[in-house]
């Protein structure tokens, strides 16, 4: 992006009063909820696609942004 790191956290947290970590964070959930929901991919393919390495720290990210494992949000809303 040819911007300096601190400059870039500085912009995106006076533009939306988070970090950047957060913004992306959410970003990644976002994408991994509409993946559950609108794919038939294992959760290993989804956490592969989204740049994890490995399935568990996926699950673990996955819970502590939405209180729910991926299967659990896939099944909440396939019902």
């Amino acid at each position: 992006m040819a911007v300096h790191v601190n400059h870039l956290n500085q912009a995106v947290n006076k533009r939306t009063g988070k970090t950047t970590t957060q913004v992306i964070a959410a970003r990644v959930v976002q994408e991994a909820r509409t993946l559950l929901h609108h794919t038939d991919w294992t959760v290993s393919e989804i956490a592969w696609c989204l740049g994890f390495d490995e399935l568990p720290p996926f699950m673990r990210f996955f819970k502590k942004h939405t209180a729910h494992t991926p299967l659990a949000f896939r099944h909440l809303v396939q019902v």
